[in-house]
């Protein structure tokens, strides 16, 4: 029996998604750290290897194109992971930690990214003067939506929603024919009466998986086309999806 697996990667073999503004395997981790509340000193090495794996087949699925630098971000976690479960000599217990030099890449890429945020501020401070026209947020959160929500965000957000589905089970193989365009289409008309919505909503209109990823990949390319964009009230708090005032729907 075909796979729903199988049956993804057929749907996605000829679309292949590549975002400009798609992190690298830094953001992922940083990301994945703050998001568990993890002190960045003192890694548990052996979750957040678990958690970025699990991540990296998410995107497989998804068919984005994963860089090689994802992989090699891999193969060194797992590596330093081996080493820390190694057994300790004695003239091995001064050794520097497994974990030391990727801290330090963290931290100076943090450094980075905090860099990057002050000035994207500054230029937000200057865009007031002729600022554009804000979509109706009556019926949203009392808190403004102001928090820009990050790639990884989004695909946190679609984890969930795959998690909470019940497992399939296929006694045939009449899989629905759902295509990146119908669902781009889809998303555009759920946006052309309303501002904005919950991201979760664009998956309420149907509960079977090789339709949530497809229209999650359709999300990801209005996302690149700038037809919609992406915002929360705080970090990990819920998505909000935004028409782009400046296209036509």
């Amino acid at each position: 029996m075909e796979s729903i697996e199988t049956k993804l990667q057929e749907e996605s073999s000829a679309y292949s998604v590549k975002l400009d503004v798609f992190e690298g395997p830094l953001d992922l981790l940083l990301f994945l750290i703050k998001r568990d509340e993890i002190d960045i000193y003192d890694i548990p090495i052996a979750h957040i290897t678990k958690q970025y794996l699990e991540y990296i087949e998410l995107m497989k699925v998804l068919n984005l194109e994963v860089a090689g630098e994802f992989i090699v971000m891999a193969a060194t976690l797992i590596r330093i992971k081996a080493r820390m479960l190694l057994p300790k000599t004695t003239d091995e217990e001064e050794e520097e930690d497994p974990r030391e030099e990727l801290v330090q890449a963290l931290l100076e890429y943090r450094k980075y990214k905090e860099a990057a945020q002050i000035l994207k501020g500054k230029e937000e401070e200057q865009s007031h003067w002729f600022p554009r026209t804000d979509p109706d947020l009556s019926g949203l959160p009392k808190e403004e939506i102001l928090v820009e929500a990050s790639l990884y965000d989004l695909m946190s957000a679609f984890k969930k929603i795959l998690d909470s589905q019940p497992k399939e089970t296929f006694h045939t193989i009449n899989y629905p024919r759902v295509t990146i365009e119908e669902r781009i289409e889809y998303v555009l008309s759920c946006l052309a009466q309303k501002d904005g919505m919950v991201f979760t909503e664009l998956f309420s209109d149907s509960p079977i998986k090789l339709v949530m990823v497809v229209t999650f990949i359709a999300v990801l390319e209005l996302i690149r086309l700038q037809k919609i964009y992406i915002r929360q009230t705080k970090h990990f708090s819920e998505i909000w999806v935004f028409k782009n005032e400046k296209t036509s729907i």
